[in-house]
């Protein structure tokens, strides 16, 4: 695909999993080891459900949803008012208790606090923080490099993966998974929307930042709102490469293409990494001439609202 520059370019496709996203991974691992430690817990009642509580703008929300159901436990769910009608409506079909908020980190971490002290055996399970939630979304990578075997190819044929990077969970526990299958050899590649780039300054500064005061947001990768956390910041800064960000119109023309090309239904969050490929910057970076002969772009979702997003792309001419 001259797109791509002549580099072979995989996609890691997650927006098939049950809740369309790869988010299922971390939620239910981090769902099963809550109900361990409460069944562990001798002055706990092992009959009492949990009450599951996150904040996030979708994805997270409908696989928290989903995990909670799965296990029989109660999920409470923080959603800015502006998250997309499908995603909303995925969280109550799963049974999800849904409290909707103002468009700021502020506003859904606070009720998000607010919704545990209101609750008895209530747990928060943040999106990309919590430590299980690292470890089950590591299984990306882990699977694609197995897969990379199914092929009858060598693991160390793969030189460059891209990850969307928002809170900074898949990427973090993905890190440490390629890290400690195939080493350094492979670089690690953030994707990231110009118009939520807290990871990249987070690199340029040497320290993690938020959002810049005044950032309304307003993004068409809603996924990866939220800024990268303690936890995921320390390991992202020891082990990736460099973090690129795209425009929201290389975000909408890529993902255009992944409708067209690959006739998979992604969301424009998944579209970043794809931009990235795409881009002038990895291109000339990343190509024959470097050594770099194949890339990995994970497709982190498929959770999107077809009629918004093709508005968006007219207005932008993407369409």
């Amino acid at each position: 695909e001259s797109l791509f520059g002549g580099t072979r370019v995989l996609f890691k496709v997650e927006a098939l999993q049950k809740t369309g996203s790869f988010k299922l991974r971390g939620a239910l691992n981090a769902v099963i080891k809550e109900i361990e430690c409460r069944n562990a817990d001798k002055d706990a009642s092992s009959q009492s459900a949990l009450q599951i509580v996150t904040h996030s703008s979708g994805n997270h929300a409908q696989a928290i949803a989903f995990a909670a159901c799965l296990k029989k436990q109660h999920a409470v769910v923080i959603m800015p008012r502006s998250a997309p009608v499908i995603k909303k409506q995925a969280v109550q079909s799963l049974g999800g208790e849904l409290i909707l908020v103002d468009n700021t980190l502020r506003a859904r971490r606070e009720a998000a606090q607010r919704a545990v002290e209101q609750r008895s055996n209530a747990v928060f399970i943040h999106s990309s923080e919590h430590p299980s939630v690292i470890a089950g979304q590591g299984t990306v990578c882990l699977e694609l490099l197995e897969q990379l075997d199914e092929l009858n190819e060598d693991k160390t044929s793969l030189d460059v993966v891209i990850i969307p990077v928002g809170g900074g969970g898949l990427a973090a526990g993905n890190a440490v998974s390629v890290r400690g299958v195939v080493g350094r050899r492979v670089k690690i590649v953030l994707a990231e929307p110009e118009k939520l780039d807290d990871a990249k300054r987070s690199f340029q500064e040497g320290k993690r930042v938020e959002h810049e005061s005044g950032n309304d947001l307003e993004s068409v990768a809603d996924a990866l709102k939220t800024t990268l956390g303690e936890n995921t910041w320390r390991i992202l800064r020891d082990l990736v490469d460099e973090v690129v960000t795209v425009s929201e119109e290389e975000i909408l023309r890529a993902t255009r293409w992944a409708w067209e090309k690959l006739k998979v239904c992604i969301e424009p969050s998944a579209g970043v990494g794809v931009a990235v490929a795409m881009s002038e910057h990895f291109k000339a970076k990343y190509n024959l001439s470097t050594g770099v002969k194949t890339a990995a772009v994970v497709l982190c979702g498929g959770n999107v609202d077809i009629a918004a997003t093709v508005s968006k792309m007219q207005a932008s001419g993407v369409l």
